[in-house]
């Protein structure tokens, strides 16, 4: 029987640093409106759902034909919204979209998803990227991972990890250091198992929902991407895509 696989993209519009992102406009369309156009590309999804709290995410999302869920607004992360709707799916494995990530490619939801494809040990993965320049590596905005040599990450951080405590040049570090991508697979039997795990005590000084699974004792498979991708967490972020997306055309 074929795997089915759904993709989720929480949306929100009471984010912390930047109220409303989700409906921000990008070359004449909202901002969710491009992420969802761009996992529908994905080879190896089947559905995607948008799910929210909030009736303007809902109407907007329902004016460009896209398939919405409300969601309860008591949620603290995107993972407890989406384990809202996946409770009520028939899906082998569920994708989690950022909901502020409108340069998404469809390769890499397709690279994602083919962690749990291609090994059935593997409960839940992500994606990384190395890190550019050191600016990048300093931005607290820009989540960092580090992973063991089988490829499972054992910390993320918004401070620089490894940490230079040589002061060696950048470009000279002997390990490469990796941007995380906001983008996860979950079976869906763990994904509802992990929604149900307690806050821990990194997730809640980091800010980083994912460190909620290392804490309580389970593994994500990490894998590398050549593939970019620009996170929207300020106005200024907004302003690069927008720049690019006119370039791209």
């Amino acid at each position: 029987m074929p795997t089915k696989i759904t993709a989720i993209i929480p949306a929100r519009y009471s984010s912390t640093r930047f109220k409303g992102k989700v409906l921000a406009d990008i070359c004449g369309r909202p901002m969710i409106q491009h992420i969802f156009e761009r996992v529908t590309k994905a080879s190896v999804i089947d559905k995607v759902i948008i799910a929210t709290d909030d009736s303007r995410i809902f109407e907007t999302v329902r004016g460009f034909g896209g398939d919405v869920k409300m969601t309860s607004s008591t949620h603290r992360s995107g993972t407890d919204r989406i384990s809202e709707v996946a409770k009520g799916l028939d899906s082998d494995i569920i994708i989690n979209v950022q909901g502020d990530e409108p340069m998404i490619e469809p390769e890499m939801i397709d690279q994602v998803g083919s962690l749990l494809l291609n090994d059935r040990d593997v409960k839940m993965g992500t994606l990384c990227t190395r890190i550019a320049n050191k600016e990048e590596l300093r931005d607290p905005n820009v989540v960092k991972v580090v992973m063991d040599k089988s490829g499972y990450a054992l910390y993320f951080s918004r401070f620089p990890i490894p940490f230079n405590r040589d002061n060696i040049p950048y470009i000279a570090l002997p390990v490469p250091c990796y941007r995380h991508i906001g983008l996860f697979a979950y079976k869906r039997e763990f994904l509802l198992k992990i929604s149900q795990l307690p806050e821990t005590p990194l997730e809640k000084v980091e800010r980083l929902e994912q460190l909620r699974v290392l804490e309580h004792g389970y593994r994500i498979k990490v894998a590398e991407t050549d593939s970019t991708t620009i996170g929207v967490d300020t106005e200024e972020d907004l302003e690069k895509v927008r720049s690019m997306m006119k370039v791209m055309g």
